[in-house]
């Protein structure tokens, strides 16, 4: 199997730099359109992928980013390694501005968005038990220490709903339920990458103190996008890395996500809606 990595950018990261034989390409999607066209090319003689998460010129809210075009799309392309880069929120003192976080964790408190591939006529249950892959999680953590950046190994991500940012009293809330980190994005493109069986990880780029903080008060956008600017050439310098660690040769995943499907379809081959089942061509055909 070849390595193709794809990489989602959040808000700061909308290109990257240095692909060979870079081009902007239009992917279709029975799940609608993709919140872009996805730059392809190659880095290090590694196939790589990009898709800027809320679209150039950030066009999508947090809440309308088409999650399962995008993760459709990426695998239709080829993918087999999604690495999630997202700007966050932090609940830790010793987690501080500019620092990375390679979330391992997460809580789901989205409400108004679509979750699954699943559904009527095509039921299929995956496990999320650990929504991020060690192995590219590992690769991540090692770029980022070796591009200099302060990188924390294992974090909770509290996935919200936004576009709001949080109330003093929620913010207690979620660093007494033991989140590290707080975001608007990895829900669920977490959850569908697995059920895509892509192996999936997540660098949580921390903007500000979310606002629990007693000196630094409620979240400041601009000084959010001052963070921003460096993250985002931070995160540049990780991305950068990742096609020497991982190589072009990929075995099978050792944790087993490029199999998630392998137990998780209920619905007996009789009962199936034919119309969702040609919808998971990409996602599901391994099983289906």
């Amino acid at each position: 199997m070849t390595t193709m990595i794809g990489v989602i950018g959040g808000s700061g990261l909308y290109e990257i730099d240095g692909l060979e034989d870079a081009a902007w390409q239009s992917v279709e999607s029975p799940w609608g359109a993709p919140s872009d066209q996805i730059l392809t090319g190659r880095l290090d003689g590694v196939a790589m992928a990009f898709l800027p998460r809320h679209g150039r010129g950030h066009t999508h809210s947090p809440t309308t980013v088409p999650y399962r075009a995008n993760i459709d799309a990426l695998k239709r392309l080829g993918v087999t390694d999604v690495v999630s880069v997202s700007a966050c929120g932090s609940f830790r003192e010793e987690m501080a501005p500019g620092d990375f976080v390679v979330v391992d964790q997460f809580i789901d408190r989205t409400f108004a968005r679509e979750k699954s591939f699943f559904g009527t006529g095509l039921v299929g249950h995956v496990s999320v038990a650990h929504p991020t892959c060690p192995r590219l999680g590992a690769a991540c953590l090692e770029a980022g220490r070796a591009s200099g950046i302060t990188m924390h190994d294992g974090g909770t991500y509290l996935a919200m709903e936004g576009p709001q940012f949080s109330s003093v009293a929620e913010s207690h809330m979620y660093r007494s339920w033991g989140c590290d980190v707080i975001g608007m994005t990895n829900m669920p493109e977490a959850k569908l990458a697995r059920e895509a069986e892509l192996c999936y990880a997540s660098v949580a780029m921390i903007t500000d103190y979310d606002s629990w903080h007693p000196d630094h008060g409620a979240v400041d956008i601009t000084e959010i996008i001052k963070t921003l600017g460096a993250n985002s050439a931070n995160a540049k310098g990780l991305v950068a890395r990742l096609p020497d660690l991982l190589g072009s040769d990929r075995a099978p995943c050792p944790h087993g996500c490029d199999r998630a499907l392998e137990f998780a379809i209920m619905t007996a081959p009789d009962k199936r809606d034919p119309e969702l089942l040609a919808k998971l061509d990409a996602v599901a055909g391994r099983v289906l």
